[in-house]
C-alpha cells in the first residue's frame, strides 16, 4: 500500500518527460493551442518591388481593403445617414477700427436642416449680431439664409433658406430617456473644417448655464470632440436621428476639445420649433419661482416631510405661482457658501408625475405652453396640497434676477 504514492508519482513524472521530448517537440499540440488561443484574421498579401536610384523597396501588400467590422459598420451608417442634413453657417458682423473703418468680422458654426422648405436649426450665439448669414450644404452649395426667428434663453435660432432644391430634414429623435453611457456621433464644422464626424459617449445629464449664462436643463454632456465651430451642429444617437444640438465646451480658458462638452436637448428644440410656428415667437411656459433642490440629506435637515422635491425659495411679484397662492421661503440659511431661503413649498409632482431635480421640472415645463394649467402637488409644513397653477409666459418675466422656472 505504502507504494502506490510512489508508483503515482513515478509516472506522472514519466508521462511529463514524455509529453515535453517527444509530443511537444513535434508540434503536435499546436492545433490546440490556436484553438484556445485567439489569434488576428489573417489578410491575404502579396509581394511588390519598388526599384529606383536608392535601390530596391520590398514591400508587403494587402490583396484587398478588409471589410469593415460591425462598429466601423456603424460609424460608417451614421455618417452617411446624417451628413445630407448638416449644414456649415458663416455669420458676418461688422466691427469698427481705430479709425472708425467698418471692419468685416467672420465666424463660424454648424447646423441641420429641419425640413424641405429650406428651416435650419442652429445656436443663437452662432449666428448673434451678424448682418449676413450665409449657409453652406453638404454638396458645397451656397445659400444666403434670413433669421426668422430666435430664443436667446434657450441659445437656439431658426433660420431660412430659399430655393434650395433635394433637401433632406434630419430625423429628431426624443431626448427624454437618454442614458449615461449611451454612444453618441457630432457632426459639424469644427476649424471650419466641414462633415468631420466624432464619436463617444453621454457622460452625464445635468443642468449648466450657457455661452451667455442662459440655463441650460438636461444639458447632454458627452466626451465626443466638440471644438469651435461644431456650435449649432447635430448630436446623434447610434441609428444617426438627432438628441441634442451641440453648443458648448467645458475648456479652462483653452478654446479647444477638453472631453466634455454639451448639448441642448432635442425635446427642448421642439418646444422652441413649435412656438415659432404656432406664436412666432417663443412662448417658454414658468412658474415664476426659485427652487432648490432637496435630497434625502437636506431633507433630513430641515425636517421636510419628503425627502425629494423642489423647495420654493422665492416666487416673483404676480408671478404665475403668487397667484395661486404658493409660499416662497421666509428664513434665510446657507448651503456651503450660497444663502438659501427655507420654510416655502415643496413641490413633489406636476399633474401626477413625480418631480425629484430640475431636470423632471424642465421636462414637464417642456411638455406645456404658456397659458395652460397644471396641478402642483406640494408639502406647506407636512401638509400635502394639490395647488392649480396657470403657466406663465416666461418673456413677460425678463427683468426678474434669479433662478427662475
Amino acid at each position: 500500500m505504502k507504494l502506490r504514492p510512489v508508483l503515482l508519482v513515478v509516472l506522472l513524472l514519466c508521462g511529463f518527460y514524455y509529453l515535453t521530448t517527444h509530443v511537444w517537440s513535434t508540434g503536435a499540440v499546436s492545433p490546440w493551442l490556436h484553438r484556445a488561443v485567439p489569434t488576428a484574421p489573417v489578410t491575404a498579401t502579396r509581394a511588390s518591388t519598388l526599384t529606383g536610384p536608392m535601390g530596391n523597396f520590398e514591400l508587403t501588400e494587402a490583396n484587398a481593403a478588409p471589410a469593415y467590422d460591425t462598429e466601423e459598420q456603424q460609424n460608417i451608417a451614421v455618417y452617411k445617414k446624417a451628413l445630407p442634413s448638416v449644414v456649415n453657417i458663416t455669420s458676418t458682423a461688422v466691427a469698427f477700427d481705430f479709425f472708425y473703418g467698418p471692419v468685416p468680422q467672420q465666424g463660424q458654426g454648424s447646423g441641420f436642416i429641419l425640413d424641405k422648405q429650406g428651416h435650419i436649426l442652429t445656436n443663437n450665439h452662432v449666428i448673434d449680431n451678424a448682418q449676413r448669414v450665409e449657409v453652406t450644404l453638404s454638396d458645397k452649395h451656397k445659400y444666403k439664409a434670413t433669421v426668422v426667428g430666435v430664443d436667446k434663453g434657450h441659445d437656439l435660432a431658426l433660420l431660412l433658406i430659399n430655393n434650395a432644391p433635394n433637401l433632406q430634414p434630419a430625423t429628431l429623435a426624443e431626448s427624454q430617456s437618454l442614458t449615461v453611457g449611451q454612444r453618441v456621433y457630432a457632426i459639424g464644422n469644427p476649424f471650419g473644417l466641414s462633415g468631420t464626424m466624432t464619436r463617444g459617449i453621454i457622460s452625464a445629464i445635468r443642468s449648466i448655464r450657457g455661452p451667455n449664462n442662459n440655463p441650460i436643463e438636461d444639458a447632454i454632456q458627452t466626451d465626443a470632440a466638440v471644438n469651435p465651430g461644431n456650435s449649432g451642429g447635430p448630436l446623434l444617437n447610434s441609428r444617426g436621428e438627432v438628441i441634442g444640438i451641440t453648443t458648448l465646451i467645458a475648456n479652462n480658458g483653452a478654446d479647444q476639445s477638453s472631453g466634455i462638452g454639451f448639448a441642448i436637448p432635442v425635446n427642448t428644440a421642439k418646444a422652441v420649433i413649435a412656438d415659432f410656428a404656432k406664436y412666432g415667437r417663443v412662448r417658454r411656459p414658468t412658474l415664476d419661482i426659485a427652487t432648490l433642490e432637496v435630497g434625502p440629506e437636506v431633507a433630513g435637515q430641515i425636517g421636510l416631510a419628503a425627502d425629494y422635491g423642489l423647495l420654493i425659495e422665492r416666487v416673483l411679484p404676480g408671478g404665475a405661482a403668487e397667484k395661486a397662492g404658493l409660499h416662497g421661503g421666509t428664513q434665510q440659511a446657507y448651503q456651503g457658501n450660497v444663502p438659501v431661503m427655507l420654510g416655502g413649498d415643496l413641490i413633489v409632482a406636476i399633474d401626477g408625475q413625480e418631480i425629484t431635480n430640475a431636470q423632471d421640472l424642465s421636462g414637464a415645463m417642456n411638455s406645456h405652453k404658456a397659458g395652460d394649467e397644471v396641478t402642483l402637488t406640494v408639502f406647506r409644513g407636512h401638509k400635502r396640497l394639490d395647488v392649480k397653477v396657470k403657466l406663465n409666459d416666461a418673456t413677460e418675466q425678463k427683468g426678474q434676477a434669479g433662478r427662475e422656472t
